[in-house]
This record gives structure tokens, sequence and C-alpha cells, in this order.
């Protein structure tokens, strides 16, 4: 760990205390559906058990590999979820002095109609990630302050925006997965990461995350919000489309306002009940998944979670307590006590992701020997 990473990591640890707590104390935790948390889980055992994407980098609670194998592989042989998580992790709650309510979204898996090849009505095209965009080095990155760009003649540089590529500055790269029919769908499809792109012979295209750009995410629902078009507690994803169907020519000005651009890959999903693969390389558990900050969290930790449905849900039980499993993240998913559930796809996932911006708690989950390694009082 180099010295600024320390510096780092004792600045975050000022902000955020963790509070070892009993298993049996997690109030709720006896009436969830476990089972299905430790089927989250063990899909992503295996990817620590062969290798561990997500330790390649620092990870201020995340423990070493090492540390982790012997939880992973408990988890493989487990016949009955509740005794393997109450017998092989220390719960800790999280207090993060800078949002102690904490903060809770959701996404979920848009779909939309399209066609491989550009045919009448489908002319919007989604790419897969460019040979041209690239890691920058440390150097490259102070000097530009972006991880990733493009190199011209040997310079580091930022890539080309999103509207320089919607106006066509990849067109005629042999970058195109699919097309679909709107501006719009495709917008919302980068803005989750993944989608089902329904095709006219009645198969599906399943489109996940390969790459950013790497120039800075602009919400556009905040543009707007600052701009007094939509009040800020008004904002949703559904109050979103329905201004942009209603102003198409200010909506493609608008999304433009997001100079960030994200590219896709096709992948096959033998299981149909699964979502895309996540930031962790596992595929996505409706439900049961959760993006978190990669900074502060390893890829796999169970996360109690304390939370309510959005009112517009209409639950007769608002009430939204469940074991997470770390599997993804995303650039505006920052902070200790935050979390985006993953809801899967359909009209009922698209309703909840797009109106949840809850409040609640969240206690993390440690392998025994994790909690040991990080010298956490138990």
């Amino acid at each position: 760990m180099t010295t600024s990473a320390d510096e780092a990591s004792s600045a975050a640890l000022k902000r955020v205390r963790l509070e070892p707590v009993s298993f049996s104390s997690l109030h709720g935790i006896d009436k969830d559906d476990l089972g299905a948390s430790l089927a989250a889980f063990r899909r992503q055992a295996r990817e620590i058990i062969e290798g561990g994407a997500g330790f390649s980098r620092l990870v201020l609670f995340g423990g070493r590999r090492d540390d982790w194998l012997p939880t992973c592989n408990a988890a493989l042989a487990a016949t009955d979820a509740h005794p393997f998580f109450a017998s092989h992790f220390q719960p800790y709650r999280v207090h993060a002095y800078d949002r102690p309510d904490g903060l809770f979204t959701g996404y979920y898996e848009p779909e939309a109609d399209g066609s491989r090849e550009a045919r009448a009505g489908y002319d919007v095209p989604v790419y897969r990630k460019p040979d041209d965009l690239v890691p920058f080095t440390e150097a490259e990155e102070q000097k530009t302050g972006l991880k990733y760009g493009r190199r011209v003649k040997g310079v580091a540089a930022p890539y080309i925006t999103r509207r320089e590529i919607e106006e066509g500055a990849l067109k005629g790269r042999g970058l195109e997965l699919c097309y679909l029919r709107s501006w719009v769908d495709a917008f919302f499809i980068h803005i989750q990461g993944s989608g089902r792109v329904r095709l006219p012979d009645g198969t599906s295209l399943r489109l996940s995350y390969a790459a950013k750009s790497g120039l800075p995410y602009t919400s556009i629902g905040a543009v707007l919000a600052e701009r007094g078009v939509i009040a800020r507690e008004a904002m949703s994803m559904q109050a979103l489309r329905t201004w942009m169907a209603a102003h198409p020519q200010d909506a493609r000005k608008l999304m433009w306002e997001n100079r960030s651009f994200v590219f896709f890959r096709e992948i096959a999903v033998e299981d149909e009940t699964l979502g895309a693969v996540g930031a962790a390389r596992v595929h996505l558990t409706p439900h049961r998944s959760m993006a978190v900050d990669r900074a502060n969290w390893m890829f796999g930790t169970p996360f109690w979670i304390e939370t309510h449905y959005p009112p517009e849900a209409k639950r007769k039980d608002h009430g939204l307590s469940r074991l997470m499993i770390a599997q993804d993240t995303g650039s505006a998913i920052k902070g200790f006590v935050r979390g985006d559930f993953y809801w899967g796809w359909g009209s009922e996932a698209e309703l909840i992701a797009g109106h949840m911006k809850s409040p609640g708690r969240m206690t993390a989950l440690l392998p025994h020997a994790v909690a040991a390694s990080l010298g956490l009082p138990r």
C-alpha cells in the first residue's frame, strides 16, 4: 500500500464505525429466505475460489482473498443457509457519520425492441467496446483526471463524448451489437448497465456492461431539477421518461449533457431466472444482488439491509428487510451505508427501481478471518 493509500484509508476510517452485533439481533432475519441469498453467495464464492477479480484493487473492508477461501468453500458444501450465515460471519452494524440514515436505491434490466441489423425503424446503435479506449497509467490519470480515455499521437486525451458518438464518430468501425428504436431506450440501458433486446424473430439478445468512456457521469435528472423543470422531490425515472417523451428534441440535447458513454457485450445466459453479469463477474440475482461502493466493500460481502419499498410500489407491508450480496457497483454508488438493489426486469422491477430512494440501516457480515485480519472488534 502506498503512503497516499494509507492516508486515504485513515481518512475514510474517520467517517465510519463498525459496531459488532450478534446474528440473532438482526431483526427479521429468521423470516428471510436465506436460501436465495446463499445461492447468490455461492456464485460469488466460486468466482473468488477461481481467482477473485475484486481483490486486484484496494478495498477498505475487503480483507485478503486467502481469508475468504474457507468461508467460500464452506458455502459450496452448506446444506442449510441459516446456520451457514450464522456461524461463518461476524455481523457489523455500519455507522456512517456523513450519512447516518443511509440511502438505498434500485436498478433493473430494461427491455427494448431491437434488431441485429440496421433496418427501417431500428437505427439507434448499441456499441461494443472500441479498441482505442484504454486504461491510463497513473501518470496519465494524474495529468488528465481520468482513469480511461484514448491516446492521440501518443498523448493521453479524453475519449469522444456521447454527442460525438451519437452523431456518428464510431460509425463504420464494425462495433454495432444491435440497433434500437429510440435514443431514450438506449440511454436507459446505458444508465442501468444492462438490457434485454427483443428481436423481430421472437428471440432476445442479452446486453451486459463492457466498459465506459471514462468521462464523468452527469445525472440528467439532477440537471432538470436544477433548472426547475421537475421538482427534486418529484424526480424519478418514470417522471424523467414522461418529460422526455413530451419533449423529444429537448430530451436529445439533455442526454448529451451526460458526456459519459457505456459500451456493451453480448452474453449467453443459460438460466433465464438470472440477470446480466455484474461488476463482480457473476450473474446477478434479482432481489438478492446489490451494487455497493467497491472502494469500501469487497464483492461477495453479505449485508443485512433494513429499509422500505417506495410508496409507489403500493405494498401492504412496505418494510423491506433482507440479506443482500454485494455483486455490482456504479459511479453513483458512493458511501458506506449506500446500496443499489437489483430488481431484475419487467414492469414491477422498473416501477420499484425507478422510485426507490429509501433511507435505512446496513449491517455487513464479514467472514471471521477477514474481521480478524482487519483488526475489527468481535
